[in-house]
């Protein structure tokens, strides 16, 4: 079995891009990531300019896409389209691993990397940064009605 090209820490969870823009011409990034049961997770978000497949590999993420929730497991798949709100969460009592595709490859291990350096400082994140590094990258925070 190939490594992974690059492993990237973002707090609680992690990321092995197996694919990114570099290897296939802007294209795609194909990476698996692992979510420890009750891991702190991205906040709402939308990707204004990529579509996401995700594909489950171990455990169960529960995806919420559009206000609908899809329990993704082994053998499972959800698609993503680009402007569509989504976050997911692991409410199991195992890790899960499960492979994500963008396309095009505009999300890729330097938008990983940003983030990690702002979630490794053990202390208080700061979502205004933490929001502004996603905007950056194409994604962007929803913030709930009503608070």
């Amino acid at each position: 079995m190939t490594p992974p090209k690059e492993i990237i820490r973002l707090g609680q969870f992690e990321v092995r891009f197996l694919l990114d823009g570099d290897d296939t011409a802007g294209r795609i990034s194909m990476f698996e990531f692992i979510v420890p049961p009750g891991a702190r997770v991205p906040a709402p978000h939308y990707h204004d300019q990529v579509d996401e497949t995700l594909y489950g590999l171990e455990g169960v993420l529960t995806f919420t896409v559009d206000g609908r929730a899809h329990a993704i497991g082994p053998g499972e798949r959800c698609f993503v389209p680009r402007g569509v709100v989504h976050h997911f969460i692991n409410t199991g009592a195992e890790p899960t691993r499960t492979l994500a595709m963008l396309t095009p490859a505009t999300i890729g291990p330097e938008y990983f990397r940003e983030m990690a350096g702002l979630l490794g400082g053990g202390g208080p994140v700061d979502a205004g940064r933490v929001a502004e590094v996603m905007g950056r990258h194409g994604l962007v925070v929803v913030v709930p009605s009503g608070g």
